[in-house]
């Protein structure tokens, strides 16, 4: 929490350079964009090939859009984009940062009178925290469209009937709270990758070692953000 309020502080007063967040934010989100896409695309046909059939059965073919739109929107869609960026992006910061603490480049900073934690951590994190939800909805679009893709071919579901049901059972509040969920996602992804990196020491093993306990921290403390913001907002 310190290194975070240190961003904001060292963001606030102007000393950060919008083109070090560009960079990032296409290191961040841009490069894991497809992948991100890809299984978001993957998960919505997988949960329409398992779905469509019994909703077939039981004459409820009518609410199979509403249902992936749902899912999609509240958890998978935020969920699993994060989790992708934090494997592929989130592991790079932590790499990069650490590797700068082992070679003195962090030390180097510091004779220069730069704070390096407003320096390092701050393009990152604001980077994530506005591009991340910027995924997380291309993702939601994708993902609703491949349900519909799938359910078509499977069960011959006419198009128009998926779509009425998404636009019947959509609801604004959940977009809102995916694109939150996203933002604050983001945040945790650079943040804890980020000072991991920051507290290597030792050498090439001990960077290593910081992109591993980097990658298994992030998705923790996701998996714990995620239970508390439905607990706020659906319970």
């Amino acid at each position: 929490m310190m290194n975070l309020w240190t961003s904001v502080c060292y963001m606030v007063s102007g000393r950060s350079r919008m083109y070090h967040s560009l960079t990032q934010a296409a290191l961040i989100s841009f490069d894991s964009l497809i992948i991100s896409l890809v299984i978001a695309f993957v998960s919505a046909a997988v949960i329409a090939i398992q779905v469509s059939k019994q909703f077939l059965m039981s004459g409820a073919e009518a609410y199979i859009g509403g249902s992936i739109a749902i899912v999609m929107i509240r958890e998978i869609a935020p969920g699993f984009v994060a989790l992708a960026i934090g494997a592929r992006a989130g592991t790079a910061i932590s790499a990069e940062i650490a590797n700068m603490q082992v070679t003195s480049q962090v030390d180097a900073i510091k004779t220069l009178k730069i704070d390096p934690v407003g320096y390092y951590f701050t393009p990152r994190i604001l980077a994530a925290a506005i591009t991340v939800p910027m995924v997380v909805m291309i993702a939601e679009v994708v993902g609703i469209t491949g349900g519909l893709l799938v359910s078509h071919a499977t069960i011959g579901l006419h198009p128009a009937r998926y779509i009425h049901s998404v636009w019947l059972w959509l609801n604004a509040r959940d977009v809102y709270i995916s694109l939150f969920k996203g933002f604050v996602f983001g945040i945790l992804i650079a943040l804890v990758c980020a000072t991991k990196g920051y507290e290597t020491k030792g050498g090439a093993k001990d960077v290593g070692n910081s992109t591993t306990q980097a990658a298994v921290l992030s998705t923790v403390y996701m998996l714990v953000a995620d239970f508390v913001i439905n607990l706020i907002f659906y319970l």
